[in-house]
């Protein structure tokens, strides 16, 4: 990512943590501030009911996904439980080039490379008060089949582990 020759760089801030565990909920609270911009990510996942392409994710297929990575057009990606999710790098370079503070809500695997390409930026992980508190947590959302909350809290214990 390019630095800006203006006077006020914006700063990368890198939220991550388990899936479940509450990251839309604080960054609700950080995003009320102007000075803060959320970076939408791209994801082959399916859309759950309520979100909006463009709005909740850059909502892609997989083969799209790919050319993305080829043509060094993401920050960062990784494969999650099945499915590619990313940060699209034109709109963050553009946002720090404006002096806003870009937030991105990614997982560790995400993290990691971010933290290799702008060890600079800020990283914050959120860690759930208990297993258990997550597990009721994804079970309550109503949206993943037994599998996929079996994958997220097998997925979720390793990321702990290694933070």
């Amino acid at each position: 990512m390019k630095r800006s020759l203006s006077n006020k760089q914006g700063r990368l801030v890198v939220v991550s943590g388990p899936s479940g565990v509450g990251k839309g909920t604080v960054l609700s609270h950080v995003l009320e501030s102007p000075d803060f911009v959320y970076s939408v990510s791209a994801t082959t996942r399916k859309p759950r009911q309520g979100e909006e392409n463009g709005v909740n994710y850059f909502f892609t297929t997989r083969e799209h996904f790919e050319s993305m990575i080829e043509n060094g057009e993401l920050v960062e990606y990784a494969l999650y439980n099945g499915n590619y999710y990313g940060t699209p790098k034109f709109f963050v370079d553009k946002m720090l080039a404006e002096g806003k503070n870009v937030v991105l809500e990614i997982e560790v695997k995400g993290a990691v490379q971010i933290k290799k390409k702008c060890p600079d930026a800020m990283f914050v992980f959120i860690a759930p008060e208990s297993r258990q508190i997550l597990e009721n947590r994804l079970r309550g959302r109503g949206t993943e089949t037994e599998d996929v909350i079996q994958g997220r809290l097998s997925i979720a214990e390793n990321e702990i582990r290694s933070c």
